[in-house]
């Protein structure tokens, strides 16, 4: 089913540098994003304020707040701004969305779930996907967080299927414009809960690819289990393929974990397990 959820405007501090840069060149509109890079638009410049293009205002001291904050992007609605920052009661930590060039990464407790180093949140998500290419039948991600493998899974699976722990992670989706497929893309279920317990309601043969994208293992061991792995190649489809994400394979901690994981994979069943160090993870096979 469709959904009507839009999206707000949204700055960081590039788009905001932009305007800075236009208003000392004596420009009076600045070509920007209002949201974080996938579109451009123009923003008329006056001397206390900028104009938006729905005829919301924003003053330069509210412009200023968001230049000096490099680590979060903010909402902007009814002239007013808000910091894209959530606590969980649940999870007992804060989740934030920290701007890149390209599209957002999270911030979970000030540490970013993707690879922001040598590239972007958006390049790290088709390094997974290519390593399970072709794209075919049903997917499971087994961890959703801003949806970026699922959105794009979608655009060659018959249909994706995303699951995560915390459900505040949602609330920073609906305010990521990166984010927007998970709620408008009908290819997209959702389901909240942990990907331990949530994986045994699918049918044995139920996905024929299957995107692994777990926190790092100190943080969420069961999900590098054997039992886990069983539950992963119980649900795969014959001749199906599992990308798991590890970290990187040259850190210490990373190498060490491979091993682990490689060896509990070919416990759990499968097969064979190639190595993909460009995706810093590992593609299995049943």
């Amino acid at each position: 089913m469709m959904n009507s959820h839009v999206c707000p405007y949204v700055l960081s501090h590039y788009q905001v540098s932009a305007i800075s840069e236009a208003r000392q060149a004596g420009q009076n509109s600045a070509a920007i994003s209002l949201d974080l890079g996938l579109t451009q638009t123009s923003v008329q410049i006056h001397t206390d304020y900028i104009s938006l293009p729905d005829d919301q205002q924003l003053t330069w001291s509210q412009l200023e707040l968001i230049s000096r904050n490099e680590l979060t992007c903010y909402t902007i609605s009814g002239g007013e701004i808000e910091k894209i920052q959530f606590y969980s009661d649940f999870q007992n930590r804060f989740y934030s969305l920290m701007p890149t060039l390209r599209a957002p990464t999270m911030l979970i407790s000030g540490i970013p779930m993707h690879r922001i180093k040598d590239t972007d949140p958006h390049r790290d998500t088709l390094s997974k996907i290519r390593a399970v290419s072709p794209v075919v039948g049903p997917v499971l991600d087994t961890t959703m967080g801003l949806g970026y493998t699922a959105i794009e899974a979608a655009k060659a699976a018959e249909h994706v299927t995303t699951i995560e722990l915390d459900p505040t992670v949602e609330e920073v989706c609906r305010r990521n414009p990166w984010s927007q497929g998970l709620f408008d893309n009908p290819k997209i279920s959702r389901l909240i809960g942990d990907a331990y317990d949530v994986i045994e309601q699918f049918e044995d043969g139920s996905f024929s690819r299957i995107v692994h994208d777990p926190p790092m293992f100190s943080l969420a061991g069961d999900l590098y289990s054997a039992d886990f792995y069983r539950q992963l190649l119980r649900v795969l489809k014959p001749r199906g393929r599992l990308f798991h994400y590890i970290g990187d394979p040259k850190s210490r901690s990373g190498s060490g974990v491979t091993r682990g994981v490689v060896r509990r994979l070919h416990e759990a069943g499968f097969q064979r397990v190639k190595p993909r160090p460009e995706a810093f993870g590992v593609v299995a096979y049943n």
